[in-house]
């Protein structure tokens, strides 16, 4: 299994950003905000990306969003979705 984030800030920003907190995760950066608006986090009148959680199978295929995410939680919330999946 991979995890990594999304981000549109800059790449300077997340790696400094990643930096401070010590992640052990990559922060991919879109500040041109195409891969944003490709997956549907950002659009319309909406010019910062929602915070949603994207599960992708092996074979590329989006097997799960979850579009409420709720920060201080979303850590567990995240090992229930992958047991619901079945992802060992």
């Amino acid at each position: 299994m991979a995890y990594f984030t999304a981000s549109c800030d800059s790449v300077k920003k997340n790696t400094d950003f990643a930096k401070s907190l010590g992640l052990d995760y990559p922060i991919l950066s879109d500040p041109g905000k195409s891969v944003a608006k490709a997956f549907g986090v950002v659009g319309g009148k909406r010019q910062f990306p929602q915070r949603w959680t994207f599960y992708i199978g092996k074979n590329g295929k989006i097997l799960h969003i979850d579009k409420k995410v709720n920060a201080r939680a979303h850590g567990d919330q995240i090992v229930s979705r992958l047991k619901a999946l079945g992802v060992k």
